[in-house]
């Protein structure tokens, strides 16, 4: 089936700036991206770990098959597809700092706030944890503990060299309750399967930093990766969601043609 995704604004409290993915003939298949939860590592605001924006207004285009961020310093496209959407982030470093290899920004990609009901996906909650993966050294592995970090393997040093004062093999996030995998994240795709397996729904970045999941929203975090970005430097980062009828299998082979 062809037909392009419909997207909407989703705004019930804690996740205002999300936008809503819908199958026009599969109520089943629906979804939301929240941008963005946090900085990491110095992007936009100093600090290591920063509440993000939650006040972007998204503007959806005629026919429901667009939506927009538009600020001074970014930018963020989403076009549906018949599988999900394309997304372009654009990002300009207009703060009184550089920043760093391993600065990002920590979108949400999530199937309803089990605290609004009424919008939830039940399909793709994954309470028990058997449904969610990302792309580890030997291809797709579970992500079974709740809110375990996976970093990008090839800025794990980086990311570890910026807590001089850490415990050893700790790291400052675990100060969050986040404890940080030996497992590290080989490619830039998470993906969860529905209950019934019928289903998939994952998210791309060609730049990430690291995979987190099942926070208190069932949700998963994939980190666009922004930096380095010096002050006055602009760049774009092409990410996808995925939202189909499916295996993991299927979306894992979609994202490598779509990222080769």
């Amino acid at each position: 089936m062809n037909e392009l995704l419909k997207l909407s604004r989703w705004g019930p409290p804690l996740v205002g700036n999300s936008v809503r993915l819908d199958s026009p003939s599969d109520p089943n298949l629906f979804a939301y991206f929240f941008f963005y939860e946090f900085h990491l590592f110095d992007a936009i605001e100093t600090g290591k770990l920063v509440l993000g924006n939650w006040d972007w207004e998204w503007v959806i285009g005629k026919g429901e098959t667009s939506a927009h961020i538009h600020a001074e310093s970014l930018k963020l496209e989403v076009e549906a597809t018949h599988d999900g959407a394309e997304l372009v982030l654009e990002i300009m470093n207009d703060s009184d700092h550089d920043w760093p290899s391993i600065a990002s920004l920590v979108p949400c990609f999530h199937a309803g706030n089990p605290r609004s009901p009424s919008g939830i996906n039940p399909l793709f909650q994954d309470v028990d944890r058997t449904h969610s993966w990302f792309y580890g050294e030997n291809g797709l592995e579970q992500l079974k503990q709740p809110r375990e970090l996976h970093f990008n393997h090839d800025c794990r040093s980086a990311i570890m060299a910026s807590d001089p004062a850490r415990e050893r093999e700790r790291c400052f996030f675990e100060k969050k309750d986040w404890p940080t995998s030996e497992r590290d994240i080989h490619g830039g795709i998470m993906i969860r399967e529905s209950n019934d397996g019928r289903y998939v729904m994952g998210i791309g970045w060609d730049a990430f930093l690291l995979a987190q999941a099942h926070n208190p929203m069932n949700c998963m975090h994939l980190s666009i990766k922004v930096g380095p970005l010096q002050r006055g430097e602009k760049k774009a980062i092409r990410g996808r969601i995925y939202l189909f009828e499916g295996s993991k299998e299927d979306c894992l082979r979609q994202f490598e043609a779509d990222f080769a």
